[in-house]
């Protein structure tokens, strides 16, 4: 196992999951000797405070259980330490395996008033679908590299979207529950990776040779609050808005049918 430092990098992940590598676009292969990257994602430092926002609209099917907020899931850390949601991906490979995306990351339910899953992954022209499993309306607000404003006043009717541009997609409701929120990439290769709640990740077979491995996460800390409509009442209501992601670096080096670890730390600084 080893360990590299690791350098903060402030910039766009819409730029780091650009369409093309060096000019040239992804291209599947048949990887002959491939090799596995597994790693961890763990928090350093005291927790941070969660984020949570009242749940002012719908309790009867928001709030089954009466909890009267709801945590906004920007920041999920398991008992020993592993930060979950946390996207693993290759920063930049020309060639390699077929899209193998994980199909429960291209379908987005709204249940109980929340997205589920938080982290969704559609390859570049391939097909996100949607559904709610709530009998009030919810919408699919979309923004960054796919715009939609989809409504969902009927529960579980299935509706598809095509995601033509690589890059990062925030999602919102704009029917009164502020509170729901997911982030989309829409990626343009198949080396990329959701940390499980313990924190772990893994990405399998990797051609040989040298990488710079990504880790990207949402921001948990709310910058401002943003004034916007209730599709229904027309009201105002205010949602959070939050400071930009949080990206890491490391080199990893990927050897022929060899495992290489790689362990993420992060934390507020």
């Amino acid at each position: 196992m080893f360990r590299i430092y690791l350098a903060l990098i402030l910039v766009s992940a819409t730029v780091l999951v650009t369409a093309t590598v060096s000019g040239q676009t992804y291209r599947t292969i048949t990887v002959q000797d491939g090799g596995t990257i597994r790693g961890t994602v763990k928090w350093d430092g005291a927790l941070p405070r969660v984020p949570t926002l009242a749940i002012s609209k719908d309790p009867q099917i928001c709030d089954p259980a009466s909890h009267k907020t709801r945590d906004l899931e920007r920041i999920l850390i398991g008992p020993q330490g592993g930060v979950a949601n946390t996207v693993i991906f290759l920063k930049s490979i020309g060639s390699g395996k077929a899209m193998d995306i994980p199909a429960q990351r291209q379908f987005l339910d709204q249940r109980i008033c929340r997205y589920e899953p938080h982290i969704l992954l559609v390859p570049a022209d391939g097909t996100l679908q949607m559904k709610s499993s709530d009998a009030t309306l919810h919408t699919v607000h979309m923004d960054g590299a796919a715009t939609y404003n989809l409504p969902f006043p009927f529960p579980n009717q299935v509706i598809s979207r095509q995601m033509s541009t690589p890059g990062l997609v925030n999602l919102k409701c704009n029917g009164g529950h502020t509170w729901m929120n997911a982030e989309l990439f829409v990626v343009p290769h198949p080396y990329y990776a959701v940390s499980d709640e313990n924190g772990k990740f893994e990405l399998s077979n990797v051609p040989a040779g040298e990488y710079t491995l990504v880790a990207w996460h949402e921001s948990w800390t709310v910058a401002r609050q943003e004034g916007s409509f209730d599709v229904l009442t027309e009201r105002r209501v205010d949602r959070p808005v939050f400071t930009p992601p949080r990206i890491w670096e490391q080199k990893v080096n990927v050897e022929p049918h060899r495992e290489a670890t790689v362990s993420f730390v992060i934390g507020q600084k």
